[in-house]
């Protein structure tokens, strides 16, 4: 089919509606830029990824959208609590005592079909336009820098848009790096998840109702189980693949049910409950874009990176990459220069988030560290575990690595993230 050559420019094309596309796209268009998201599904949509951090707040606030998120049916999430595999639960990480109790404090579990739903809505209500059902097919290049994508729609129908510059929050499909070849594995963290859904299952009381529990298996696997609104919990399990599939079982149920039995606060609170849906699996859980953008081309989300959930960072990730992307590409527009140079320190920002809590999780991980060693030895680092832990992940954490060093060996941080900069280039719009 011969692409239709006659829709209007943008200033700025997205290409996807999760929350990093929502956020960029409402930031866009609140400024009064011609903002285009293109999803290829159609929302609602199902989605994994449902425990917010605190630190989700401020982009949530900067979107205007904290008042929704009060009246909404989500869950309030205010800890988080590890379990040992014998059933044993540690005392709750109440984030009230680090944080302002009416704001940073109490966060959500959310059911990613209505959050992000609830984020597109605010995108199109404050003027971007959103097209559902609408598939990117391929990025226009000229001249070495990105021009528009060429989209198709559910009925057939090819278009060629046209911006300046396109944002690509496509999700873990990581439309542009896997395409450009920038699309790197971690040389760890690649676990497999198993997940599932239960209805009327076990939850703490008061408080504690709302927590995410990560319950250890053995391996250094875990469970997480998260409490969602309409009784409904979320449960799931991370290992290695040889673990989960040891004996030669493949079967997601299989291994979800088998895994039950490796820890006992998991089995009592889904005694009570019934399994509803499907069982899912994924793999490859971690990967990092070798670039943010080019000329013409930025990345967000995790299209840009996205690092196993043992922590919940995907959404804060998200948010908050989405939301510095919006503002970033608002003054590349100001100043009609959309040269890849400009977003160097983008990249270099949304990178040492990932990298502090990419340290974190690798520490998770080593059989020989535990945060109740770290902190019986160094009780000074509970302050800066529960930073990172919630997401206020641009900072020196410096001290606690060289803490964290004495009982397991940190990795360097990966030589990624900058963008891909042409000799003396400098794109400019006139």
């Amino acid at each position: 089919m011969i692409p239709m050559k006659n829709d209007p420019s943008f200033d700025a094309i997205i290409i996807g509606a999760g929350p990093a596309g929502s956020s960029s796209g409402a930031i866009l268009a609140e400024y009064g830029h011609r903002a285009l998201i293109l999803e290829r599904e159609k929302f609602p949509r199902y989605h994994i990824g449902e425990s917010l951090l605190p630190f989700t707040f401020q982009p949530l606030q900067r979107l205007g959208v904290i008042d929704k998120m009060r009246a909404s049916a989500f869950v309030k999430k205010y800890s988080v609590q590890f379990v040992s595999p014998s059933g044993r639960a540690s005392q709750p990480f109440y984030f009230f005592n680090r944080y302002d109790r009416d704001t940073v404090a109490q966060t959500w579990q959310v059911l990613r079909s209505e959050f992000d739903q609830l984020l597109l809505d605010n995108a199109r209500a404050k003027g971007a336009l959103v097209k559902e059902e609408t598939t990117v097919t391929e990025l226009i290049q000229e001249g070495g820098r990105v021009a528009g994508v060429r989209a198709r729609t559910k009925g057939g129908a090819v278009t060629d848009y046209r911006a300046p510059i396109t944002l690509d929050c496509s999700g873990k499909e990581a439309f542009c790096a896997v395409r450009h070849q920038w699309r790197v594995k971690d040389p760890v963290l690649n676990k497999i998840a198993v997940w599932t859904y239960y209805q009327g299952a076990q939850r703490d009381e008061g408080l504690d109702a709302g927590a995410t529990t990560v319950a250890y298996v053995p391996e250094k696997g875990w469970f997480w189980y998260i409490p969602q609104h309409n009784d409904r919990i979320s449960v799931g399990v991370v290992a290695e693949g040889k673990y989960l599939t040891r004996g030669g079982v493949k079967s997601p149920e299989a291994i979800f049910k088998r895994e039950i039995e490796e820890n006992q606060w998991i089995k009592q609170h889904l005694a009570r409950g019934q399994q509803t849906g499907d069982y899912f699996l994924t793999s490859e859980y971690t990967h990092h874009a070798k670039h943010c953008g080019m000329e013409g081309l930025l990345l967000a989300g995790d299209a840009f990176a996205f690092l196993d959930p043992v922590f919940s960072s995907g959404v804060m990730l998200a948010l908050k990459s989405g939301t510095l992307a919006g503002e970033e590409v608002h003054k590349a527009i100001v100043a009609r220069d959309f040269s890849a140079g400009r977003f160097a320190e983008y990249g270099r920002f949304v990178r040492e988030g990932v990298e502090n809590m990419r340290k974190l999780v690798y520490a998770f991980y080593d059989p020989k560290f535990s945060f109740r060693k770290l902190t019986n030895k160094y009780p000074d680092a509970v302050g800066s575990v529960t930073d990172c832990l919630s997401g206020d992940v641009n900072k020196d954490f410096s001290r606690l690595w060289r803490q964290i060093e004495e009982f397991a060996p940190l990795p360097e941080s990966l030589p990624v993230g900058g963008p891909l900069v042409k000799p003396e280039s400098r794109s400019t719009v006139r």
